[in-house]
């Protein structure tokens, strides 16, 4: 009767890759429409003028021009202004 006896469970072996989230293009760069500017879980920053945002809150350029960031002050759901970087495309 040779056989393993109390064998532990494995915890904490299962890893995903990272998502590869963050600014892509800085401040002062130029950049050509379509360009990924930022990629983001939600609405960490907000898409302003010359950009748009898809389906996954990724910000896109909207035209060809250089990238700049502002912060401002916006509502949020509980009416409390909370700050938020606006990326533009001039």
């Amino acid at each position: 009767m040779s056989h393993v006896k109390a064998g532990g469970t494995s915890k904490n072996i299962h890893d995903s890759p990272g998502q590869r989230l963050g600014v892509k293009r800085f401040g002062g760069q130029k950049v050509r429409e379509g360009e990924v500017l930022v990629r983001q879980v939600g609405q960490t920053k907000l898409a302003g003028r010359g950009t748009f945002m898809s389906r996954n809150y990724t910000i896109h350029a909207a035209k060809d021009g250089v990238v700049n960031y502002i912060s401002r002050r916006k509502k949020n759901f509980t009416g409390k202004t909370v700050p938020r970087t606006e990326v533009i495309v001039e």
